[in-house]
């Protein structure tokens, strides 16, 4: 299995790692450790580089799985054995992560005006949308909405790492705020995020450390996505 660097240090951008297995038919390398996060929950993966001396390969895809992270790589592989110097794209991921915390902040929000669940979600660089089951919702809230975000994103709220046994997190209801519970049945250890006073919940991405350094978020609009469900977009002011 991979060390999975980013899930208790997202501010790391480098690493040196060994390759453990390689993959020709898809170009791709499995290696000990990595702060390459291979997406998931709406969070896109990591791009970079790794390194083998003054060799730089582009890391074009990431994904995990039973064996652990795997990084697709444009050219050449290099040799099980061998070790690696690895580079996050640092940009693209802090605006990601900046991108992540404001949707939990988000779903924070929602949750204390109207307690309403979350049913999907997205993201990219600097913008992402968060559905949510909405009956009452009007477009006069969008300024509201977008108020109380930004009022919360500017409390400085620390954003705090933990993990719980699977059993204790089935029995604290609070973590799932999706509509239906969409933790893999395999997970044994549930990684959660609190934005500390404001949202809680199971999740396995990358954040920034307080909810300042998200900045101001817009809210460009809100769509009806039918049988009271509706869709509200995001987007980081400065990009």
């Amino acid at each position: 299995m991979t060390e999975k660097i980013y899930a208790t240090d997202a501010y790391a951008a480098e690493m040196q790692a060994e390759v453990l297995r390689t993959d020709t038919d898809d170009n791709r390398v499995l290696l000990d450790r990595t702060v390459f996060y291979p997406g998931g929950g709406g969070q896109p993966h990591d791009c970079g580089t790794l390194s083998i001396g003054d060799d730089r390969l582009e890391v074009i895809r990431v994904a995990e799985d039973s064996d652990g992270v795997w990084h697709w790589l444009k050219g050449s592989l290099p040799s099980v054995g061998m070790t690696v110097d690895g580079q996050i794209d640092w940009d693209r991921r802090l605006k990601v992560m900046r991108t992540h915390t404001a949707l939990h902040a988000l779903c924070g929000v929602i949750w204390n005006r109207f307690q309403s669940p979350v049913t999907g979600g997205n993201m990219a660089p600097g913008e992402g949308r968060l559905d949510f089951d909405l009956p009452d919702w009007t477009a006069d809230e969008i300024p509201v909405v977008e108020a109380a975000l930004n009022d919360e994103l500017s409390k400085r709220r620390a954003i705090e790492v933990s993990f719980l046994p699977r059993d204790a997190a089935d029995k604290d209801p609070s973590l799932i705020r999706t509509k239906v519970n969409l933790l893999p049945k395999g997970i044994q250890q549930v990684r959660v995020i609190d934005i500390v006073g404001l949202d809680r919940q199971a999740d396995g991405g990358t954040h920034v450390s307080n909810t300042d350094q998200v900045g101001r978020v817009t809210i460009p609009k809100a769509e009806s996505k039918g049988r009271g469900f509706r869709r509200i977009r995001i987007r980081l002011e400065d990009v």
